[in-house]
């Protein structure tokens, strides 16, 4: 596997792409989108965020030090890109969007009715690192789409079509697994059918890039003679 050398950069793709929304104190209310979110603690539950301090919404959370996880699905990337480029400052874009503001069970800040997953948060710390700001958040509580439940009680996040973001661009989550958690170890024998078909790879296909400026030689040779005739 031949390997090219990068300076210094944060190359981890894909992630999630998510929608924060928040409200001040005077009860504005914001929607924007944050790719840079994660899990960080089981007990108590916890994830963090990463905000630029010059967004509208920075102002909002710290002010109230709580916000709304909302994850979208595959069909609302429109909007979820737009709550990512559109500053709040200049137009309300859950009204613009036509979304559903609901108030939150835990906390003041509001969820998105249409988004199938919407987590709320209360922010317990703040670090300053650069460009960006970590907000480490514990999880009051989530709202969860009935329809990614089945008999067992099991969420299927998988039939939720979430996004995922990769280097610039949104893709759709796969809704089939390539394994479980533990798959590579199993003795249980219906795990093992399960995932027998999967094979270890040290390489991996890429498509090959399609030169639309090149020319074949007969081509190349017609145009030379189209314009000796002009």
């Amino acid at each position: 596997m031949n390997k090219e050398l990068f300076k210094g950069s944060v190359f981890l793709n894909p992630v999630p792409a998510v929608v924060i929304t928040s409200k001040n104190k005077e009860g504005k209310e914001n929607a924007f989108t944050v790719a840079w979110t994660g899990t960080i603690c089981t007990n108590p539950p916890m994830l963090s965020i990463a905000i630029r301090p010059e967004r509208l919404s920075y102002e909002f959370i710290k002010e109230t030090m709580e916000f709304t996880v909302n994850l979208p699905n595959s069909f609302q990337v429109r909007e979820t890109d737009y709550c990512g480029v559109i500053s709040g400052r200049d137009i309300d874009k859950i009204k613009k969007l036509n979304l559903t503001s609901k108030p939150g069970h835990h906390i003041s800040a509001p969820y998105l009715a249409e988004f199938p997953v919407n987590i709320e948060c209360k922010v317990k710390q703040i670090i300053p690192l650069g460009t960006h700001d970590l907000f480490l958040a514990e999880v009051m509580g989530s709202h969860i789409d009935k329809k990614l439940m089945d008999e067992n009680g099991k969420i299927h996040f998988e039939w939720a079509n979430l996004i995922n973001y990769c280097h610039g661009e949104y893709f759709p989550m796969a809704k089939k697994p390539i394994g479980q958690f533990g798959f590579s170890v199993a003795k249980n024998p219906i795990i093992i059918e399960k995932f027998a078909h999967i094979k270890s790879y040290v390489e991996y296909s890429i498509p090959k890039k399609e030169n639309n400026n090149s020319l074949t030689k007969k081509h190349k040779k017609k145009k030379i003679t189209k314009n000796k005739k002009k």
